[in-house]
């Protein structure tokens, strides 16, 4: 198979940046005169991008300074500028598209199989679309009138080398969605937790007295500017975006078969019915599968085997109703469930000092319910995952023909707490003081009780538009954000024989399909009509029969399947480790070795596997050492290979060892490991040649390789050279050496993705390591990222902690291998482009060699038709996984969105976390395709664009001052936190590996702990009290109110606690109180705190106990392990405390009201 079709979205065209992100299309980069917003054309709005040249001139953002205001910044934008005319003395920047390529040369993907060397590679893939579906642009052509969006003209930009045309087939490209007509498989057994039922209704004549909502006003075709091209997917021929794949298929992969023809199906999926449901449906023609590489019949099963890797979509021969095996029924699958994590506690705005008269103080907004533990937060929001059932007679219809007066609920027949008008100048108590949930979407209640949980499916719109139009109007993203391994107190688990799904999408069967009687279904996504197998008309539940609208996986937005064996091709992998240890004279000084060989001899016998777990250990300086466990061995035996530059496996087979078998061998290696190295006088790491040989050593059987590295690569393949220059960490210009410096380490991570290994990089250095570089293994792979910058084991304990709590996660969290991801969506929605740590298969499946419980994604998505006869959409993502006890498992999520026509109901179901983290996952890929300013000006772009929009087409009284919905009063603070966050700050010190690890968890961290890291939560905790505390276990945990991050909060009389994710700061003031110091700390007196303290003392005083138990409460959230940091004014670490005080004014940014005043001004010209 030709590798061009996987090097076609991961980057190794020609011409195709290194990132894992969004690449544009050839045509996207094109500009077309004369086209505005106010044409018919429709093109597609992504505040990534350029606008209208102003005149240049000193500042920080793109539009210019306003006059109260003097400039702050030395920052000096590259280029003249483009959309809003500027004020005096203001620049703007002429950006290329958010994601497109910097030319430069690609990486070429090696080989899979195992060889001696990995340096050598393949031919370079084809030039062409590097973000490309399609075998070459001139196929989009003849389907052009397919496509709602085909209509408008291309965004704006210059031309890159994109548009070459490739130079090759591309092999196993179709779209998303696309599928085999499989027949739907019955299922049998159900292994399931009920939970109390709901109370029984139907949807068959859901209406809600009211009427449809208005048309809203149109947006005046004057008030956006040509060179303002949109979010969303290409248009006109434009290639679906995505981090490409790029390197060899997978092995195992089918053959593809015949070509597609006609438009491509996954962008024309059957629209949802309107009308009563239909009993009898034409079957659909012949479809091209992506994965089965084969024409089927939608009444015909594939003929070919599922890949090795485990496609969801093609289960080789799916049973039909064949005999029922009996039921087994099995309670919650609890394993390594931890509590329910939610987002960051709320935030309270407090006033600002010194303000205009005209900033005067308001009333608040309604007050949220008081502070909730995750898990009951979660239990009292309607927009959660429940077990609760709803009934169905016969012939009812389910959401996907809600009745037409569902849009009777339109949000404008009364204004909503989301609607309510802000104005963001005068109003100050903008933060709640308390976590508020995400916004709930305006479906009928059975629906929203058993719709999918937030913290694990969430959109950045709740109500859907009905057209690309009408969302471009809007000027908000589109997409979602998922973290869909994550761990939950309650799983329901179905054990079956067979699994059912759609004969035509292979849509897993889920609450939001339709029964139109006891014997069919059809499918909320495509709209086809399937037959309910026999077995699932009995219910294990409940042990009936004749009620599949009862089995779990129609009560059940989540639910996991055991897969039958039609959904591998070889026995699924057993659990394998190595481990890569670092083990130069500069890692022996780091002292981490110790750490590592002590936690793991402690944590051996809780390896997540079973009797065929296997582990080996590979370490290096500049030779690479090996160390055979071969049972029989009286002690571990080291094997040298020192010719690095053709590296091999000196003992093939006992390098790797069953570790039942060979414990007390892996327990000597371990104890003795630390004294082996230590006078060493080896500085030099040849890290290259040792991840040949761990790749060597994992390709059989696929794994997982954890490499602990303290150094920059310095010898051998890999090498690498410092390219940070210190005196430009506080530059107010571009950053520079964002983009890997070879695509050594991408190839190989390819290499590695192929063969079911992932590479997780644990880097523990005081120097420049270029983490853009080494980083690129994980990223491509499916691996995490783990930086402990300064690491000492003396010189830093708060570091050495924080390793010991995270590697201890690391080695017993639940883990899942050789895994894919698809995500499917209703008719007229498309996926285009994919942000996290993977390697994109084709168009839609994403590759996880292995997939942890820590690991988000997000999707943008774009409306190709338009969405009117529907009133709601459903997204599903099916994740496919080996647990580590050897079972094939599928995860599949569910959620369901109504639609909308109205511009004011789009608005009033923005979720403005889920924007900000779509945001910053885009402006992180703009950062390293285009520049760090180009991606600054795009944020500040999105927050203008929108509450233009919201003005000018949403407001009926127009009124002074920055206005605002309820909803999205946070928007200006968080792009302000973005602005100042590691990853995209500049004027301030920052290094170049804390900003590219920033920018690494914006992208793969889940939304709820990147937003700790966006904005941090500020708490009072010298006065903490029992008053609206949470009684968790039996301990009081309290609640303070978060405060306004700016230093006019803090007070000398007080202690002040800064949650910012990774770590949490407790600032003491000078004159804090002594009984605080005293039964608190420990201390007498503020002179006798420690200068180096990153633990509290366990006093037996009730201070100490409420303190103690709030810190504890606030680590539990989440899966890491952040620091604490007791800082006083002399403290060192105060500078980044105070970089957290993200609303105050700095030498390099604007302070908040500044901001604000600098976001009105551009949406009054």
């Amino acid at each position: 198979m030709s590798t061009a079709g996987f090097n076609s979205q991961n980057g190794t065209g020609t011409g195709q940046a290194y990132a894992n992100g969004p690449s544009q299309n050839p045509v996207a980069m094109q500009q077309l005169p004369g086209v505005n917003y106010g044409m018919t054309h429709q093109p597609i709005y992504n505040p990534m991008q350029s606008k209208a040249p102003a005149p240049p001139g000193p500042g920080l953002y793109p539009s210019g300074a306003y006059q109260p205001i003097p400039p702050v910044s030395s920052y000096q934008p590259g280029q003249p500028p483009t959309s809003y005319p500027a004020p005096l003395g203001q620049p703007l920047l002429t950006r290329p598209l958010m994601g497109v390529p910097p030319s430069q040369t690609p990486p070429q993907s090696a080989s899979p199989s195992p060889r001696p060397s990995l340096a050598r590679a393949t031919p370079p893939p084809p030039a062409a679309s590097s973000s490309s579906y399609y075998p070459n642009p001139q196929q989009l052509q003849p389907m052009a009138p397919s496509w709602q969006y085909n209509t408008g003209p291309p965004p704006m930009g210059p031309p890159t080398s994109t548009s070459t045309p490739p130079r090759g087939p591309v092999a196993n490209h179709v779209n998303p969605s696309s599928s085999s007509p499989v027949p739907p498989s019955p299922l049998s057994s159900v292994a399931y937790s009920s939970g109390p039922g709901m109370p029984p209704t139907t949807l068959q004549g859901y209406n809600q007295p009211g009427i449809a909502p208005p048309q809203m006003n149109p947006m005046a075709s004057h008030t956006y500017h040509p060179s303002r091209p949109a979010y969303g997917p290409p248009t006109s021929g434009q290639p679906i975006s995505g981090p490409p794949p790029t390197g060899p298929p997978p092995t195992g992969l089918p053959p593809t078969g015949v070509p597609p023809t006609g438009p491509p199906p996954s962008l024309k999926p059957t629209p949802l019915p309107t009308g009563p449901p239909v009993a009898n449906v034409t079957p659909t023609p012949p479809r091209y599968d992506a994965q089965c590489g084969a024409t089927f019949n939608s009444t015909q099963s594939p003929t070919e085997p599922d890949c090795q890797q485990g496609d969801i979509e093609c289960p080789g021969a799916m049973a039909g109703n064949g005999p029922q095996p009996s039921n087994s029924y099995n309670h919650v699958d609890n394993q390594m469930a931890g509590p329910p994590q939610h987002g960051p506690p709320g935030r309270h705005l407090g006033h600002y000092p010194s303000l205009p008269p005209g900033y005067q103080n308001t009333p608040g907004p309604h007050k949220s319910p008081s502070p909730m533990h995750p898990a009951m937060q979660s239990a009292t929001q309607p927009y959660t995952q429940s077990s609760q059932q709803y009934q169905q007679p016969p012939g009812g219809p389910g959401p996907a023909q809600l009745s037409p007066s569902m849009a009777a609920m339109s949000l404008q027949s009364s204004t909503p707490e989301a609607l309510r008008v802000v104005n963001l100048l005068q109003e100050r108590n903008l933060l709640p003081p308390s976590p508020t949930p995400p916004p709930t979407p305006c479906l009928p209640q059975d629906l929203q009780k058993i719709n999918c949980n937030p913290e694990v499916f969430r959109s950045t719109l709740t109500s859907i538009p009905q057209t690309q139009s009408l969302l471009n109007k809007a000027k908000m993203p589109l997409g979602l954000l998922l973290h869909p391994f994550k761990d939950l107190t309650q799983l329901p688990v179905v054990t079956s024989s067979t699994i059912v799904r759609c004969r035509s999408c292979r849509t897993y069967i889920n609450p939001f399909v339709t029964f139109l009687d006891q014997r069919r279904w059809t499918c909320n996504l495509c709209n086809r009509v399937n037959d309910v197998p026999e077995e699932f008309m009995y219910n294990p539940v409940s042990r009936s029969y004749g009620e599949p609208h009862k089995r779990p996986e129609v009560q059940n937005a989540t639910i996991e399947f055991i897969a039958p064996s039609e959904y591998m091709l070889r026995p699924p992998q057993p659990a394998v480790y190595l481990f890569v240890l670092d083990v130069s004279h500069n890692a022996v000084e780091t002292g981490y070795l110790n750490v590592f060989c002590q936690l793991l001899l402690e944590n051996i016998n809780t390896l997540p596997g079973d009797s065929r777990t296997k582990v080996g250990f590979i370490t290096f300086d500049s030779t690479i050492h090996f160390y055979n466990l071969q049972e029989g061995l009286s002690q571990p035996q080291m094997l040298i290979v020192s010719d690095i530059e053709e590296i091999f496996l000196p003992t093939p087979d006992s390098l790797l060892v069953n570790l039942n078998e060979c414990k007390e061998l892996v327990q000597d290696l371990l104890r003795s490991l630390p004294n082996l190295f230590q006078k060493t006088m080896e500085t030099q790491s040849a890290l290259g040649s040792a991840l040949q040989a761990a790749f060597k050593l994992l390709s059989p059987t696929g794994g997982r390789m954890s490499v602990f590295q303290t150094q920059l690569p310095n010898l051998g393949v890999g090498a690498l050279q410092s390219r940070e220059d210190p005196n430009q960490r506080a530059s107010a210009k571009d950053i520079q050496h964002l983009s890997p410096a070879t695509d050594f380490y991408k190839k190989l991570a390819l290499d590695c993705s192929g063969q079911q290994v992932a590479v997780d990089l644990f880097l523990l250095s005081s120097q420049y390591c270029d983490l853009a570089s080494l980083g690129c293994i994980s990223r491509y792979s499916a691996g995490s990222v783990y930086y402990y910058p300064s690491y000492h084991h003396q010189h830093s304990p708060a570091q050495v902690e924080r390793f010991q709590k995270d590697l201890k996660r690391y080695l017993t969290r639940k883990i899942g291998f050789e895994a894919v991801m698809r995500i499917r969506c209703t008719k007229g929605l498309s996926i285009h482009t994919f942000h996290g740590n993977f390697f994109v298969r084709s168009t839609d499946l994403l590759s996880l060699p292995n997939v942890n419980p820590d690991a988000g994604f997000a999707v943008q998505m774009s409306i190709e038709e338009n969405l009117a006869d529907v009133q709601s959409v459903s997204f599903q993502a099916a994740l496919l996984y080996t647990s580590s006890k050897g079972e094939r498992r599928i995860r599949v999520h569910t959620l369901c969105l109504p639609v909308v026509n109205s511009l004011s109901d789009v608005f009033s179901g923005a979720d403005v976390e889920a924007i900000t983290g779509l945001l910053a996952c885009m402006a992180v890929d703009r950062s390293v395709a285009a520049s760090l300013s180009d991606a600054r000006d795009a944020m500040t772009n999105a927050a203008i664009d929108s509450l233009s929009s919201y003005r000018q087409s949403v407001l009926t009284i127009q009124q002074p001052g920055l206005l605002a919905p309820a909803c999205l009063r946070l928007f200006p603070l968080y792009i302000l936190a973005l602005l100042k966050q590691k990853a995209f700050r500049t004027g301030t010190s920052t290094r170049l590996d804390d900003r590219v690890f920033a920018m690494c968890q914006l992208k793969y961290q889940p939304l709820v702990y990147a937003m700790l890291m966006i904005h941090p939560s500020l708490y009072r905790i010298d006065d903490l009290n029992d008053e609206g505390a949470l009684n968790i276990n039996e301990r009081t945990i309290p609640q303070p109110r978060v405060q306004q991050l700016s230093v006019e909060k803090l007070s000398r009389e007080g202690a002040f606690l800064m949650d910012a994710g990774l770590v949490i700061y407790l600032w003491i003031g000078r004159n804090c109180h002594p009984n605080f110091l005293s039964q608190v700390l420990g201390v007498p007196s503020y002179a006798a705190v420690p200068e180096n303290l990153y633990t509290l003392p366990e006093l037996d005083t009730a201070e100490s106990q409420r303190t103690r138990a709030f810190i504890g409460w606030l680590r539990d959230q989440r899966p890491f392990f952040p620091s604490v940091h007791v800082i006083r004014d002399e403290s060192p670490l105060k500078a980044s405390f105070m970089q957290n005080m993200i609303e105050d004014r700095t030498e390099s940014a604007l302070s908040y009201y500044e901001f604000l005043l600098h976001i009105q001004q551009q949406i009054s010209k």
